[in-house]
């Protein structure tokens, strides 16, 4: 399974790389790509929510009423849940949202994803990709050339480019990763995904620890 490399111009350069099919080639698990998208998402949320249960009330302890008698309901104080302004009966408190995964379920779901981005002809190759300076109109340019200006694309770094990263961290549909930063979550939120020569062969290696 070959890909051909593509210049910064969009054209072929002639080069090839080699997709393992372990990777690149596998039927995909559905099942897996959904936990660790889960997992991701779990991950991102803050789990700050609170609320104040009865006890947590400043309010006047003091019995409403007789407690027999009168003929209606038995009351307690005004801190009750069933008063306007009152506690609230098993609200959500700070919690953790995180969960783990083993490391081999994580690999599976982004060779999943990977296989069916393939299928789909939505992964690129690209010549490995250098800027002199931080400059957006270049990465423009660069997505113009590989027609994937109004998409979202995920460029994939061999290793940390700060002058690649900060040329595309300015436009909202492009993503700048390095190999070992991605998760299927990432794989997925990308209409494209295009590798830098460079990174195939690492990523790859990180797949089949």
């Amino acid at each position: 399974m070959e890909l051909v490399v593509l210049s910064t111009s969009g054209k072929e350069t002639g080069r090839k790389v080699t997709l393992d099919e372990s990777v690149f080639g596998i039927e995909p698990n559905q099942h897996a790509v959904y936990l660790e998208v889960k997992q991701y998402l779990a991950a991102q949320r803050q789990g700050t929510h609170k609320s104040k249960e009865r006890s947590e009330i400043t309010a006047s302890t003091r019995k409403l009423k007789k407690q027999k008698g009168s003929g209606s309901a038995r009351y307690g104080d005004i801190k009750s849940p069933t008063f306007k302004g009152g506690g609230r009966v098993f609200g959500p408190k700070p919690r953790d949202y995180r969960f783990k995964l083993n490391k081999a379920l994580k690999r599976l779901a982004k060779k999943s994803v990977l296989s069916q981005k393939l299928r789909d002809n939505s992964i690129k190759v690209l010549e490995n990709l250098s800027f002199d300076a931080p400059k957006t109109k270049e990465f423009i340019t660069l997505l113009d050339a590989l027609t994937l200006t109004g998409k979202k694309s995920l460029f994939v770094l061999p290793e940390a480019n700060k002058n690649v990263y900060l040329s595309s961290r300015n436009l909202p549909k492009t993503r700048v990763l390095n190999y070992n930063e991605i998760s299927s979550y990432d794989l997925i939120n990308a209409g494209e995904i295009i590798f830098l020569e460079g990174a195939v062969e690492k990523f790859q290696d990180n797949l089949k620890k």
